[in-house]
């Protein structure tokens, strides 16, 4: 069953996050959907919760009411970008995914080479990646830390890892110390990958912050394989040179 529900007092994709955090801790909450414009909060549950217990879990600056129905042939933007199906709601991933691959192929036309096109690869995959990330820098880090162990261990983390993104990712495209930045990639994907597999073995639908908050990406299994891609990649290449 899914209710609906305003909540007051988000005005940011760093609120959404911190009320997308709390919510979906709640015992028997499947899925949370946010729309931040409207306020309207979509909650699938398994069985029904009292609005009391989301007021409890919440921090004190939100305020959740049940939204009564006004107009049963209006569809609200959430509402929308849930009846999506999963590749749909994929396609910026994907598209992104092509370009850099393309980029990295035309790179290495000229004398191909399968190491040079790896470290393209990683070297664009992370720049390009940052960029989303560094579009809404307050944001991200709450959206981070719902699934990545060490953001929630160390909340810094999250903050500045758009940052290393960055750094990795000007290391791989002018060849600076490729090994030192394939075993960070190999401990940071991996730390992520540990997270992401727990979300999804839970079955908690929550959004992925990969290409940070401008982008409304479901966690799905194609965030785990995106990051397996890139530690396979890492592997090979550290296997390479050692």
């Amino acid at each position: 069953m899914t209710h609906t529900y305003l909540v007051s007092g988000m005005t940011c994709n760093g609120c959404k996050a911190s009320v997308e955090k709390a919510i979906i801790t709640v015992n028997g909450v499947e899925e949370v959907s946010i729309d931040l414009e409207s306020s309207i909060v979509n909650i699938k549950m398994t069985h029904h919760i009292p609005i009391k217990t989301f007021r409890e879990v919440l921090p004190k600056k939100y305020s959740i009411v049940t939204k009564e129905q006004t107009n049963i042939f209006k569809t609200s933007p959430e509402v929308e970008e849930n009846s999506k199906t999963e590749l749909q709601q994929l396609y910026p991933l994907f598209l992104i995914f092509g370009y850099i691959t393309i980029a990295s192929v035309l790179l290495n036309y000229a004398g191909w080479s399968w190491n040079n096109f790896m470290l393209d690869f990683m070297g664009l995959f992370y720049i390009v990646f940052s960029f989303f990330k560094l579009l809404d820098l307050k944001g991200f880090p709450e959206s981070f830390k719902m699934y990545d162990p060490l953001a929630k261990t160390i909340p810094v983390y999250g903050f500045m890892y758009p940052f290393i993104e960055v750094a990795l990712g000007l290391l791989f495209i002018m060849r600076i110390q490729i090994p030192l930045a394939l075993i960070v990639t190999v401990v940071i994907l991996g730390i992520t990958t540990i997270g992401v597999t727990q979300t999804l073995l839970n079955k908690k639908t929550i959004q992925c912050a990969c290409l940070g908050t401008a982008l409304k990406l479901p966690m799905t299994k194609a965030t785990f394989i995106e990051n397996s891609i890139m530690l396979i990649m890492a592997m090979i290449m550290l296997f390479n040179i050692y």
